[in-house]
């Protein structure tokens, strides 16, 4: 050994050195020690300078994997030897990572792809992990990209390299949560679940077990890694490790190795020690992918071997645990029988029978107490099959609360201990069910009356029984009277107890009994605790004499620490899964361990406590009650009055959008209403100058005699009339279509008191102008009428001058003729006058019938009038304030005209100019009176 190493050293040639390495590479397994000591250095010196040589680093790689690794040949292994041998390869190990440069030159070695060099570098990091593991973590974690790299191996394409790539992964991440996530965050789940898949699931050989390994190593007790595995869906990737067939017989060992594995895999996802809210979220994804009906299906399967259906019944437990979705799928859960029973009853009836092996039991107990926890409903329903009401009479099927009973009073004293604890579990913080219990009636035996469950559980009890049975009787009574004063008081009632406890915790008994008689103090200490004092002979502080007298209180004390001081009580405290060694160590549930941690305190305060301070107590309890309820009172006043509040806050929203869309209504109306207001002004100042202009002719045309003057007027005048009437139809017309308008438009919203109110008091307001308008024409229909009649007697009195007049004139045959033909005319335009005025007055009969319509219209629109008041006079407002605007401007302008005219500046005013043309109009009519 010793030439080989100096030819390693001083060799020039490389193929010596090779030689040399090679043949220490040969003794390295023989002569470990020697070959460790002497060669190390100069082997890692070739690491060091020859790495252009694959051959040469490979060697010298095996070299140290021989000298480090403690994997010898069976042979070679001895009683003797395996101390020794682990101390030498930490030994070495730890001489090789001394330098951390050896560990990073490692690294870079297991980077290149030549199978020579990476997959005995591979083999030595693996092992010197196993030698040294947090001191290499360590070196390896603070190296650049030093786990990325290694990561690279499980894309190796060689099998052999990946398999071995993840045997070093699974001893790089143990124990390290650094190094753990980065793995996680390096693409090692997709990696793993690929491999897994390739391999064939759980069929897969040796390879998928490693990887399970490695991938349990990343996610137990590692909340990020599993929170990350969570929400890339790997979980739902899981679901096909579970896919068995009918026939599952002939499983081999490995496949039952990996099943396990897959199914612990499982538990980690959703350990009771993960915080709430990511077991949660995993129990939640586990049942929407389909894996918890998949872990059923194996639970119900027939013929899987006893330890993986143990396995799967545990894990079925804890995907269940607390999670309501789950608890209730597992409920409607039904066994292939015939006819078909309850998955839980079927798992009771394994429980309760004592030919089934130790851990199936326990595991059932398990499943039991998970479908129990935080599940009400599921209480309710176990404790109801033990109700009268509802056994079967016929016996046809067995429920759940008759195999509990079966168990609880069978010979088994494990079915006894177990029937009780889930008895107990049923009764877990549920007040309601722990009353409802007390209704239960049992028939012990023919002919005599039958007896209450709590009664016959401290029959039992008082007959000395097994150890296990009585502590299991004791937990499922001391669970049942705590926090519920009414079994306390059925506790009580029955006369033989109390001396019965007291007996037992009065004696002093083996060590095997101290268990007994601390849980008797437990109980007689929640029946003092939880006493309402309603029966006389027990209560409260003659409970307390009694203890005083036949007990002592330090005595009894002492008896109560007896519970939390026990090594089972210990190790049953540690985790909810109840596991035991053996039966005989089955003593304590975890549940029950919180019970006395939070009874044990106050039932010692209470025996020590004066009736004086238990009534101060007692009112104390009373007042908080109160306050309490009067807290609750309020919460629900202000939960009703937010909810109020919302109601109130959409409400004001919605009204507020509604007045928004209403005032741009109103706004577009009013404007049309000003429109229609001004065009209507604009028609009465015209119609009014038309009337001016007619009325002159009228006095000039008068001039050129009496009766043309007048006939003339009266074809004027009906001439105007005429137009007034087809103005007014015409205005009447406009009005009826503003109104039909308003009113379509408030047949079409349906939604605003303001648009209609709007609309309608525009057509209120122009059904007034119109009435108005019609009341003139008949006023003005009348005049005519007279006019008309005076025509007439002005026409008689002229033929009766004419008949008394000149009597040349009278024989001018010229004169008579043309008096004939002039009164003819005369008459005939009269005829003509009174038809028209007859068609007038008809047309005035259907105008009014018109009035009336739009009367009744207005009637109706009448009593919502009043609503616009207030708008119309801030209108009515506006249009003042717009005149004194006018009257402002007007006489700014009169202002400004004086001053032009002070300047010199010709300015001609309005009134001026229309003088003017009347002027005008006067000499026009001089000169044709001159002609």
């Amino acid at each position: 050994i010793q030439k080989l190493c100096d030819r390693v050293a001083s060799s020039t040639l490389l193929d010596d050195r090779r030689d040399a390495v090679r043949a220490l590479k040969s003794l390295s397994k023989k002569y470990r020690l020697e070959v460790g000591i002497q060669a190390m250095e100069h082997l890692i010196h070739v690491l060091q300078t020859d790495r252009s040589d694959s051959e040469i680093i490979g060697y010298a790689l095996d070299t140290l994997y021989n000298v480090i690794s403690n994997d010898l040949e069976e042979e070679e292994q001895e009683e003797n030897l395996p101390k020794q041998v682990d101390d030498l390869g930490s030994q070495f190990t730890e001489i090789f990572i001394k330098q951390q440069e050896n560990v990073t030159l490692l690294l870079t070695l297991v980077e290149e792809f030549d199978f020579h060099v990476r997959w005995p570098g591979v083999k030595l990091l693996t092992s010197l992990l196993k030698q040294q593991g947090p001191q290499v973590q360590q070196i390896i974690l603070v190296s650049p990209m030093g786990v990325s790299r290694l990561m690279d191996l499980l894309a190796d394409s060689r099998e052999v390299i990946r398999n071995d790539g993840v045997l070093l992964l699974q001893q790089l991440t143990k124990s390290n949560a650094a190094i753990q996530k980065i793995v996680a965050f390096e693409n090692a789940f997709e990696r793993l679940l690929d491999i897994i898949t390739e391999e064939g699931n759980s069929d897969g050989g040796i390879v998928v077990e490693d990887c399970l390994l490695l991938l349990q190593n990343l996610l137990k007790n590692n909340n990020s890694n599993q929170n990350f595995f969570k929400e890339g869906s790997y979980i739902q990737r899981m679901k096909p490790w579970f896919e068995v067939g009918d026939d599952n017989c002939g499983w081999s060992a490995q496949k039952v190795t990996n099943l396990h594995l897959m199914l612990q895999l499982v538990r980690v996802l959703v350990s009771p020690t993960n915080p709430p809210g990511a077991t949660s979220s995993c129990q939640k994804a586990m049942f929407h992918c389909g894996l918890l009906q998949q872990l059923c299906t194996i639970l119900m399967a027939t013929g899987v071997p006893a330890d993986i259906l143990t396995e799967t019944i545990n894990t079925v437990s804890e995907v269940i645990r607390g999670c309501q979705m789950n608890q209730d799928y597992f409920a409607s859960v039904n066994a292939p029988s015939n006819p078909p029973r309850p998955a839980i009853v079927v798992l009771l009836m394994s429980m309760v029978n004592e030919r089934q092996p130790f851990v199936l039991r326990c595991a059932v107990l398990y499943c039991f107490q998970c479908f129990l926890y935080k599940n009400q409903k599921g209480q309710g329903e176990i404790v109801s099959t033990l109700l009268p009401s509802t056994i079967d009479a016929t016996g046809n099927s067995v429920s759940a609360g008759q195999l509990l009973c079966g168990g609880l009073f069978s010979t088994d004293s494990l079915s006894n201990w177990c029937a009780a604890v889930a008895l107990a579990h049923a009764l877990q913080e549920n007040a309601t069910l722990k009353e409802q219990l007390l209704r239960v009636q049992l028939a012990t035996s023919i002919g005599n009356p039958p007896v209450s469950l709590l009664q016959q559980c401290t029959n039992i009890l008082s007959q000395g029984s097994k150890v296990q049975t009585r502590v299991g009787l004791l937990m499922l009574l001391c669970t049942w009277l705590s926090n519920c004063s009414i079994a306390v008081t059925h506790f009580l009632h029955n006369p033989a107890n109390v001396p019965f406890l007291t007996g037992q915790i009065a004696e002093n008994l083996g060590e095997e009994e101290q268990l007994v008689q601390g849980l008797c103090a437990l109980l007689l200490g929640i029946s003092i605790y939880y006493n309402d004092n309603s029966l006389e002979n027990y209560r409260k502080e003659k409970l307390k004499q009694l203890i005083e007298k036949r007990i002592g209180r330090e005595n009894f004390i002492e008896k109560l620490g007896f519970i939390s001081k026990h090594e089972l009580y210990s190790r049953a405290a540690q985790k909810p899964q109840p596991s035991f060694s053996s039966p005989d160590h089955m003593m304590f549930d975890h549940e029950f361990t919180k019970l006395v941690k939070e009874l044990e305190g106050v039932i010692s305060k209470a025996i020590y406590k004066s009736s004086e301070e238990d009534k101060k107590e007692e009112e104390v309890k009373k007042t908080l009650e109160q306050h309490d309820n009067i807290v609750t009172h309020y919460k629900k006043v202000i939960r009703e009055q937010d909810q109020e509040l919302e109601e109130l806050k959409q409400r004001v929203n919605t009204l507020t959008s509604q007045n928004e869309q209403l005032q741009a209504t109103v706004t577009q109306q009013v404007s049309q209403i000003q429109q229609h207001k001004d065009q209507y002004n604009l028609l009465k100042v015209q119609l009014g100058k038309d009337t001016q202009h007619h009325n002159s002719h009228g006095d000039t045309f008068q001039m050129n005699g009496i009766q043309v003057e007048e006939v003339g007027k009266l074809k004027e005048e009906l001439e105007e009339w005429k137009n007034k009437h087809e103005v007014l139809q015409g205005q009447l017309r406009e009005k009826d279509s503003v109104i039909e308008k308003l009113k379509s438009s408030q047949l079409e919203t349906g939604t605003t008191e303001q648009s209609s109110q709007t609309s309608r008091s525009g057509g209120s307001e122009h059904s007034n102008e119109l009435q108005k308008e019609l009341e003139m024409l008949r006023t003005q229909v009348q005049l005519q009428s007279a006019e008309i009649l005076k025509l007439q007697t002005e026409n008689q009195k002229l033929q009766e001058t004419k008949a008394s007049a000149d009597p040349g004139l009278g024989d001018s045959g010229a004169a008579a003729v043309n008096s004939s033909e002039l009164e003819g005319r005369l008459e005939q335009e009269i005829k003509e006058l009174k038809s028209e005025v007859k068609a007038l007055s008809e047309e005035k009969e259907s105008l009014k019938q018109h009035l009336d319509s739009s009367s009744s219209t207005v009637a109706i629109l009448q009593d919502e009038k009043s609503k616009l008041q207030q708008e119309v006079a801030e209108s009515k407002k506006e249009q003042d304030d717009l005149l004194v605007l006018l009257a402002d401007q007007d006489q700014k302008l009169s202002a400004l005209k004086i001053k032009l005219k002070d300047l010199g500046v010709p300015v001609e005013d309005e009134d001026d100019i229309e003088s003017g043309d009347q002027g005008d109009e006067d000499e026009d009519g001089d000169e044709e009176e001159q002609d």
